[in-house]
C-alpha cells in the first residue's frame, strides 16, 4: 500500500466512522422528536453506544483487519500490521471527533 492510497484510506475511514456516529446521532434526534422524547439525551447515548460499530464500519466491517493484523506480524511483516492498526486508529478518531461533536451540540453551543 503506497503513501498516497494509505493517506487517502485514513482520511475516508476518519470520516466514515465520524458520519455513522453524527448521521445515527441526528437521525436519532429526529426520531426522539416525532416520539416526543427528549432529543438530547438519546442523540448523546446513542453516540457513545454506536461509537464502536462506527469504527468497525470504517475498517471493513468484519474481523478481516485483525487477521491482518495477526498474519502479518507472525509473518515478521511489522510494516503492514502497523499500518492496519493505524487504520483503525484513524477511525476511532473519526468516531470520537464525531461523539464529543454531538455532545457539544447537545450541550447548546
Amino acid at each position: 500500500m503506497g503513501s498516497s492510497v494509505f493517506l487517502t484510506k485514513a482520511i475516508q475511514d476518519f470520516f466514515v466512522a465520524f458520519g455513522v456516529v453524527f448521521g445515527a446521532s441526528m437521525l436519532a434526534g429526529v426520531s426522539s422528536i416525532i416520539t416526543m422524547q427528549p432529543p438530547s439525551s438519546t442523540m448523546r447515548l446513542l453516540a457513545e453506544n454506536v461509537k464502536i460499530w462506527a469504527v468497525v464500519v470504517a475498517v471493513g466491517g468484519t474481523i478481516d483487519p485483525l487477521r491482518v493484523i495477526d498474519w502479518n506480524i507472525n509473518e515478521g511483516h511489522l510494516s503492514p500490521a502497523f499500518k492496519q492498526i493505524l487504520l483503525i486508529f484513524c477511525a476511532f478518531a473519526g468516531a470520537h471527533s464525531g461523539t464529543e461533536l454531538v455532545k457539544w451540540i447537545c450541550r447548546g453551543g
